[in-house]
């Protein structure tokens, strides 16, 4: 595996994993391809048919028979989708990534359970009370891993004539998402792709407010050809999600035999996704001990584990402030080893020791 320092181990594939050889060869064709793909010209024409290839390839591997429009990355797509959608009502659960909160303004908030997953009950009574919705959730949460029970809240949305928006950046391709969202929003550098490119799926256009410009007059801008090679490239090589469970399995159980907590447990989580409390230990302290013996992880998201301020999404599941500052992020990709799972168990180990006989 490369890494940018050598003798350490990279676990924080959830904030951004390397790109794919594939990627990076893709994304070195699309350079060579310098024109703009909206010019008339012979080579504007060559770059737009290697540009609608990308989208074609980057739509079939979500099974997606809509439009896919192609964005500089996940936070953008889900500012467009909120901010232009027709409907005039905007619902997000109380776990969803901070971009979604910064780009839903004034919009009601759903309350989770004590696993993070949707109050179903909540939202139907919201959409029953106020009328039909956007209604956006994030298929896997960013932080914890939790997956959300998506064919039930789309069939509570879909019965009161709202719409589903889906932030599936940390899933791995798929064709599921086709059966239940109107909005799906994708982020290439999370799936092995370059960064600065991302995707958001529309069931329907009509059901978007378009702005001008390019991408069907849904973006403006020129398009970003070399980015789009890469993500349509990276997304040809399939994850391998039930080897990525296994070792997350090995992760929870090494954990669980050391003293730590695994936090949702009990819920379905993402394969490649897990959430640890080591009681007693701010998660700052953590991730200073981790990094000085070899290992990058992180504490929630990466949007805003920089500022190291409580956790909205664990305060939503009803943890205590104390406890949550003491809760770091393992997160796993293409490259992780099992190896590398049971290295990080012992430093995990050896640190929870040392802490644990400096607080006696």
């Amino acid at each position: 595996m490369e890494r940018i320092l050598a003798n350490r181990i990279y676990l924080d594939h959830a904030a951004t994993t390397p790109m794919t050889a594939t990627a990076r060869e893709a994304v070195a064709r699309g350079q060579a391809l310098w024109a703009n793909p909206s010019s008339p010209h012979a080579e504007g024409r060559a770059a737009r048919a290697a540009l609608e290839a990308a989208r074609r390839d980057v739509a079939a591997a979500y099974g997606w028979r809509g439009e896919t429009l192609l964005t500089s990355g996940a936070s953008e797509s889900l500012s467009i989708a909120l901010g232009r959608s027709v409907m005039a009502r905007r619902l997000i659960s109380a776990v969803e990534h901070d971009a979604v909160i910064r780009a839903a303004g004034d919009a009601a908030m759903l309350p989770v359970d004590g696993d993070g997953l949707v109050a179903l009950a909540a939202l139907e009574r919201s959409l029953g009370d106020g009328g039909p919705a956007l209604v956006c959730v994030q298929w896997a949460n960013s932080e914890t891993g939790v997956r959300q029970p998506l064919d039930a809240i789309s069939a509570i949305v879909r019965a009161a004539g709202g719409l589903l928006l889906v932030d599936a950046a940390q899933m791995p391709a798929g064709a599921g998402l086709a059966k239940v969202a109107d909005f799906v929003v994708l982020s290439a550098h999370k799936r092995g792709g370059p960064p600065g490119i991302g995707a958001l799926l529309v069931r329907d256009l009509a059901t978007l407010i378009p702005s001008g410009g390019q991408e069907r007059g849904y973006r403006p801008g020129t398009e970003n050809l070399p980015g789009a090679l890469g993500y349509a490239a990276a997304l040809v090589e399939p994850e391998d999600v039930a080897r990525l469970a296994a070792l997350r399995a090995r992760l929870d159980d090494g954990i669980a035999r050391s003293g730590g907590e695994i936090v949702a447990a009990g819920a379905p989580r993402h394969p490649a996704i897990g959430s640890y409390r080591l009681p007693g230990v701010a998660s700052a302290a953590q991730l200073i001990l981790l990094d000085g013996a070899g290992f990058a992880v992180s504490a929630g998201s990466a949007c805003s584990s920089g500022s190291m301020k409580p956790s909205h999404v664990l305060a939503a599941m009803g943890w205590g402030e104390a406890a949550m500052r003491e809760v770091i992020r393992v997160s796993f990709g293409r490259s992780t080893s099992e190896a590398e799972v049971d290295a990080f168990v012992a430093g995990w180990r050896a640190m929870a020791r040392t802490t644990r006989r400096s607080a006696a």
